[in-house]
């Protein structure tokens, strides 16, 4: 019972809840004006309008009536609203009009004028004290409002280049606003088509806050899937005598609620990956325009019916840095997320034994715990697996990524999808994203996505790592378990394994994120991973046959990071990851640079154990390194001298951090490179 969930609306309150969080707003615990389409006996808009108790719903209209309520009293509106939600088959004519602000009132639509009361024209900012119905829906639709909530049907919203035979629903042809006049900053799309595309993007380009109605109330439609799924699963179990018909109808009833929070997980993290890409929008888009140029070439998108940027009007954006608009990403994330799963199940990924977790994390508890037999064959389990993999690299912000990693490496999707869920639990990612999703009003939003985005980071310097060093098809049980307690040791103990500098910047960090409001442990764990770009290094070193019996990971890594800090490797990679990129030739030569550095830093790092260079403490290795360095390496002044020569520019190009880099390979002699 979709209506009797209100899944569909909780799905879009998700959207409207992310929105007000990033203007700094609180929606549960903060008055908020809202207009919106439809009436309480509506399952989206009835819903929607119940989901806060701090609503303060000024007006709203459906096919029958006009609601108009002023300067509403949170408390006793929303009592009123749940009433009427109660009743069957209620009208805004049923509303108490006694409790109804001063100045407001119900009409209906069909009345020649309406008389505006002086509170009525404040609240909507209009200065006319008579309309006609329809010029007043417009008017609602245009309300300098929080929040403009559509439950209705039919389309209210176009662009401003668009002709109303564009949007497609002559019935209201008479209402219908343009993007640039809609004035609520926040807009959520419970209903389907209520804004045309064009006028979303008019919107967001506005400033307004908008997805779209694909991500608003996409709850309803993973509900539905959910549901078939569940049923798939105990129809085989009532079919072999498991079970009853009886038992089954009690047994899905009592499992609604949980099958609700498993729906609006997604709702939560398709706006948590769309905050992500927003704040780095500027710098996202030549990815997102190679992912479109290769999905065309693959027949699978069209720009112009999607309306999204042609390769012209990017260059624009380019020239006056901004990205794509939250709408427009919205379609590249769907897109990523169709063309992921398809392209998934079309391998043997799916069939994998590791992803028995996954799969039943898909349902409820209780039908995890008494038939996990039965999941495991679950008749459409290749689905499932397919869709909760692609769910989990897009949601986290990979979908880009996945398409740049395939033209740069010539892996196979699956070798890349396996390398992605290796990095996700080699570094325990899975939990430490929970703890940043459950940051309260305490730390500011865009404190959050950068915490998001970090751990982004690591992922993607993860999996690139995997791909590469990995031949053939990667064993994830035991890669996992070769490279997660390690990496899990070097994190613990990372304060007392790093070099100087190194523990400054940590520190520095971790301040900037405790101020913002995150807990002491939370922010030394996400201030710790991009100081983990050599653990995987670090790990393969420490397990080398050469290693047996010489140390632990401890050790490896107090002097891996000792020549980090003496070589000033991370100041080269950041002016690696902050020069300019002109084509996609510049960012592949740069990606080859960052893995060239990685791999001259492990190399620097054995050959120093080999000669004896201690890590058993941090200083002493610090101090052993550097005379190591001066005894062992060549050329050590010309690259300091380039460093000194790179620092003087006001940005470097690629010739000259190639040049730098090239330097630091060769720093070892001949000699000793032979014996590593």
């Amino acid at each position: 019972d979709h209506k009797g969930m209100g899944i569909t609306a909780k799905g879009a309150w998700e959207s409207v809840k992310r929105h007000f969080r990033e203007m700094g707003i609180d929606t549960q615990s903060e008055p908020f004006t809202v207009v919106g389409i439809g009436d309480m006996s509506g399952d989206v808009f009835g819903n929607g309008m119940l989901l806060s108790e701090h609503i303060r719903l000024v007006a709203a209209f459906d096919h029958r009536h006009i609601f108009l309520d002023p300067d509403p009293d949170p408390a006793t509106s929303f009592a009123e609203r749940q009433r009427l939600f109660d009743v069957p088959r209620s009208s805004w004519d049923d509303y108490d009009r006694n409790l109804i602000s001063r100045g407001g009132g119900i009409f209906p639509r069909s009345a020649k004028s309406v008389t505006l009361s002086p509170e009525i024209c404040k609240a909507l900012d209009i200065e006319t004290g008579e309309m006609a119905p329809m010029e007043l829906m417009n008017a609602i639709l245009k309300a300098p409002v929080d929040l403009w909530w559509n439950g209705g049907i039919g389309t209210y919203v176009k662009g401003s280049g668009e002709s109303h035979a564009d949007a497609q629903d002559r019935a209201n042809d008479g209402l219908r606003i343009d993007g640039c006049e809609l004035r609520a900053r926040v807009v959520g799309e419970g209903g389907n088509l209520g804004i045309t595309q064009r006028g979303r993007i008019e919107i967001a380009t506005n400033g307004g806050r908008i997805n779209t109605d694909f991500i608003d109330n996409s709850a309803g439609v993973d509900c539905s899937d959910h549901e078939v799924n569940i049923k798939i699963l105990l129809g085989d179990v009532v079919a072999s005598g498991d079970m009853t018909m009886k038992q089954r109808d009690v047994q899905l009833a009592e499992m609604t609620d949980e099958v609700g929070e498993l729906c609006l997980r997604d709702n939560i993290l398709q706006n948590l990956a769309l905050s992500m890409t927003g704040a780095r929008a500027a710098a996202m888009l030549d990815a997102q325009q190679r992912m479109m140029r290769k999905l065309e070439r693959a027949g699978r998108l069209d720009r112009r019916i999607e309306l999204l940027p042609t390769d012209g009007e990017l260059a624009e954006r380019r020239q006056t840095g901004t990205g794509l608009t939250r709408p427009e990403a919205a379609v590249l994330l769907a897109y990523g997320k169709t063309t992921l799963y398809a392209d998934l199940l079309a391998t043997g990924l799916p069939d994998r034994e590791y992803f028995l977790v996954d799969i039943a994390k898909y349902f409820p508890r209780p039908l995890r715990r008494r038939f996990q037999e039965r999941i495991a064959g679950h008749r459409l389990r290749r689905e499932i697996v397919a869709t909760w993999i692609a769910n989990s690299i897009v949601n986290r912000g990979l979908d880009v990524f996945m398409s740049e990693l395939e033209d740069e490496t010539g892996a196979e999707l699956e070798q890349i999808a396996m390398a992605y869920v290796v990095t996700r639990d080699s570094f325990a990612l899975l939990p430490l994203w929970s703890d940043i999703e459950a940051l309260g009003f305490d730390v500011p939003s865009d404190q959050q996505i950068a915490m998001l985005n970090e751990a982004r980071d690591t992922l993607v310097r993860g999996t690139r790592w995997f791909v590469a060093q990995t031949v053939g098809r990667i064993s994830l049980r035991e890669t996992v378990a070769r490279f997660r307690p390690s990496i899990a040791e070097i994190m613990e103990n990372l304060d007392g394994l790093l070099a100087r500098p190194q523990a400054i910047i940590l520190n520095g960090t971790v301040a900037g994120y405790v101020e913002a409001g995150a807990t002491p442990e939370l922010a030394r764990a996400v201030a710790g991973l991009p100081h983990l770009l050599a653990a995987c290094d670090i790990v393969t070193v420490a397990q080398s046959p050469e290693r047996a019996g010489g140390g632990d990971t401890l050790d490896v890594a107090r002097v891996c990071f000792a020549l980090d800090a003496q070589l000033n490797l991370t100041w080269l990679r950041s002016q690696i990851q902050r020069a300019p990129i002109t084509s996609r030739w510049d960012r592949m030569a740069l990606s080859a640079l960052e893995d060239e550095l990685a791999e001259s830093l492990r190399q620097l790092t054995a050959a120093a154990l080999a000669a004896g260079v201690s890590g058993e403490d941090t200083q002493a290795s610090e101090s052993e390194v550097d005379r190591w360095i001066g005894e062992s390496l060549v050329s050590v002044d010309r690259y300091r001298a380039l460093l000194e020569e790179i620092e003087a520019a006001e940005r470097p190009d690629l010739a000259m951090l190639n040049v730098a880099v090239g330097v630091v390979g060769k720093l070892l002699p001949r000699t000793v490179m032979s014996k590593i």
